[in-house]
């Protein structure tokens, strides 16, 4: 097997990531409590002043996006400029869009519904992945 360089990336209390994921999983949180069919793929960047929230939503519900970047911002403290972000001044940008018909191909139905193998737990497919890292 060949040589490989392999990186992990913890951040702390503070960080744009920690404050991005923050605000993601409002979002979800809020379009799940109305809708526990939706789909999300919601993506949010931070920068100073600006809050940019985009991705791929589906769903029979509305919710405030803007509203819920503030609350979140104003629940972490970022409440004046003199903090680094003010969560009622800043911009909050959005770019959501509905869910590709090709990820929807793959998330309509697991491929075990597909082929027949199915069990309560397979019938829902999925549209990503992902690695998890756990510290202590």
């Amino acid at each position: 097997m060949a040589p490989y360089f392999f990186t992990s990336e913890s951040v702390t209390e503070g960080h744009p990531d920690k404050v991005a994921d923050q605000v993601s999983d409002a979002i979800l949180d809020a379009i799940l409590e109305k809708d526990e069919m939706a789909r999300v793929a919601c993506e949010t960047m931070t920068a100073t002043g600006l809050v940019f929230v985009a991705g791929q939503i589906t769903t029979e519900c509305y919710v405030d996006i803007p509203q819920i970047v503030r609350s979140v911002l104003r629940d972490i403290g970022y409440t004046r400029a003199k903090f680094g972000f003010d969560c009622d001044t800043c911009s909050v940008v959005t770019s959501i869009e509905e869910q590709s018909p090709d990820i929807a191909l793959g998330v309509d139905q697991a491929l075990e519904v597909k082929t027949g193998e199915i069990t309560v737990e397979q019938e829902l497919g999925a549209g990503d992945q992902g690695m998890m890292f756990g510290y202590a």
